[in-house]
């Protein structure tokens, strides 16, 4: 299974997943998170922050959960994947994508701000520190359509979103077991 998070800077996504996958390894199952930041240092150090260059580090954290993922490893992409139309071609392209949208409102933000990152965003314009291409700023964010989950973390603790994440796993995982076992069976 892939599961792509997506939502802002700042809003949890790599908190919760480490919680997930702390947890999860309690039980057993195997998570491997594709940390966005991480990756941007190493596989994806070449791409830029253009729409295009977005698009482009987001296929190839794709691609590399989908190797882990056929090894029965769930990965977790843990990166702000701002576009919806790259989250629909990675759904159609590999099995087993779901989509959990991260979700805080941008004055929640702002006021944790625990990068920085937005109040350079929010420098005035010309200002030599000012950072131009902010997700949820100056740089679009497409909410997710139809998301497989969506945590709200202005308003759900962390532990609460860890829990519900979590449950979700467990039943995508339940469902997609009973689906082999149809197949299986026929």
């Amino acid at each position: 299974m892939i599961i792509q998070l997506c939502g802002l800077s700042g809003a949890g996504k790599t908190t919760i997943a480490r919680n997930v996958q702390r947890k999860a390894a309690a039980d057993g199952t195997p998570i491997e998170i594709i940390d966005g930041d991480i990756y941007r240092e190493s596989l994806c150090r070449d791409l830029g922050f253009s729409r295009e260059d977005r698009c482009e580090n987001i296929r190839r954290l794709g691609f590399v959960a989908s190797r882990l993922s056929n090894y029965g490893i769930i990965s977790i992409i843990s990166a702000i994947n701002p576009y919806e139309s790259i989250r629909q071609e990675l759904a159609i392209s590999y099995p087993h994508v779901k989509t959990v949208f991260i979700d805080c409102t941008v004055e929640k933000l702002i006021a944790r701000d625990t990068k920085g990152l937005y109040k350079r965003a929010l420098l005035p314009e010309g200002h030599p520190d000012k950072l131009n291409n902010l997700t949820g700023i100056n740089d679009p964010f497409e909410t997710p359509v139809q998301p497989d989950l969506h945590l709200h973390t202005d308003n759900q603790s962390i532990a609460a979103c860890t829990n519900l994440f979590l449950q979700f796993i467990n039943r995508s995982l339940a469902l997609q077991q009973a689906q082999y076992a149809s197949v299986a069976s026929n």
